[in-house]
């Protein structure tokens, strides 16, 4: 009996034992768990807070990114993030404020672009031009392919645009190196036009006002029908409408019915007078090639930055319409030219120093690119497996919706 009561007793003392020791245990790791759950708690809202932040800025700076930019903002760990301001634009800035500089900063500035590569010989008609574009409040910059800058201070409004100059470049490799989308992120739109376009019948802000109404991330305005060089009917100019998105024609090689899907029979624009929303230039931008200067074949391309449907977000604009004059002088003019322009008793002497005839040559650079572009678009589409080419998906949806239109009409007869 006392055997067992000192047993029993012996029992309680080691569970006591037990329970004191196992008990310190607990406590010891209470702590130790509490600092272990803040630490990870402090971690998930630290990378959570992060991950918000990237979010946030990639909505406000879209332009940004290590998919836009060779410069990945992972990159600049040795700067403050806070300092690091992305976007740009092409507006001048005072060296120093003055009273009508501060009243001039508190008006709106403007939010739309024109940019043109111009040359001497056409200042006149630039000048007719750029006239349009003042009164909208558009922010001008000329490329000047000849070199010749000193010969456009005369105008008065040439000190407030921008002048960049690199001789005997073309329009698209200016765009290339001096548009891109984070220098030009706060415009509305970006005009990429040619210096021979007569704008008599053009208006900007009743054209944008077109644009933006009908949802035109990708347009142009049409060529006057007694235009020189026009090569494809839709950019032709509708009397009877106020804009227009594709073209029905029977006529020559290519026949533009209601079957045609694509370009140059629906959402088409050329490239000589394009305009571009800022979405659809960040595509545009990436799309121009940065070694192929003369950009033939991009404009057939130009629909799949359309931010959509190209068939409804690409369109011609009827009512506010240019004159395509048709002046070729990036190069210089033809030796054809030179020849008619010539005496008879000089036509040797121009002959040796015109050896090479520099329209030919440019005709015959501009197929050779074009010819390298489309190879370049079949193989980048043939090794993105992951690409699905969104034109294909809308007409395979239209072929769809027909059949089943044309099934339907059989049940119900």
């Amino acid at each position: 009996m006392r055997a067992s009561i000192m047993a029993v007793a012996s029992t309680k003392k080691k569970s006591v034992f037990v329970d004191w020791v196992t008990g310190r245990i607990k406590v010891k790791q209470l702590p130790f768990m509490g600092i272990l759950c803040t630490v990870l708690y402090i971690v998930f809202r630290t990378t959570n807070y992060q991950y918000e932040q990237t979010e946030m800025e990639s909505k406000l700076n879209p332009f940004y990114s290590s998919k836009d930019s060779d410069v990945d903002i992972t990159h600049l760990n040795s700067l403050p993030h806070g300092i690091i301001h992305a976007r740009s634009d092409l507006e001048l800035k005072p060296l120093w404020s003055t009273s009508h500089s501060k009243s001039k900063a508190n008006i709106s500035s403007s939010h739309n672009l024109l940019a043109l590569a111009v040359g001497i010989k056409q200042k006149s008609n630039v000048d007719v031009l750029v006239q349009k574009f003042l009164p909208e409040n558009f922010t001008i910059i000329l490329f000047h392919y000849d070199g010749h800058v000193d010969g456009w201070w005369d105008l008065q409004w040439s000190k407030e645009a921008i002048h960049i100059v690199a001789n005997n470049q073309t329009k698209w490799w200016f765009a290339k190196r001096f548009l891109h989308p984070a220098a030009v992120s706060i415009y509305d739109y970006i005009f990429l036009w040619d210096e021979d376009l007569g704008v008599k019948n053009f208006h900007p802000g009743r054209y944008l006002k077109i644009v933006k109404s009908e949802g035109l991330e990708i347009s142009q305005p049409a060529l006057d029908r007694n235009s020189t060089d026009i090569h494809h009917r839709i950019t032709i100019r509708s009397k009877r409408k106020r804009f227009h998105r594709r073209v029905y024609d029977r006529r020559g090689s290519t026949k533009c019915s209601n079957e045609s899907e694509g370009p140059p029979c629906s959402g088409f624009v050329e490239g000589m007078a394009p305009v571009f929303s800022r979405s659809a230039w960040l595509c545009a931008w990436h799309l121009i090639q940065n070694d192929l200067v003369h950009g033939w074949g991009m404009d057939m391309k130009l629909g799949y930055c359309a931010q959509g449907d190209r068939t409804k977000k690409v369109g011609v604009v009827d009512s506010e319409y240019i004159f395509h004059q048709g002046i070729q002088t990036l190069g210089g003019p033809s030796l054809k030219k030179v020849l008619i322009q010539t005496p008879r008793s000089n036509v040797k002497q121009s002959l040796k120093r015109h050896d090479v005839d520099v329209r030919s040559e440019i005709r015959r650079q501009s197929t050779y690119e074009l010819q390298i572009f489309k190879d370049r678009w079949e193989r980048a589409v043939e090794e993105d497996k992951n690409w699905v080419d969104p034109v294909e998906a809308i007409n395979r949806k239209r072929e769809l919706r027909r059949k089943q239109i044309r099934k339907l009409k059989v049940k119900l007869a």
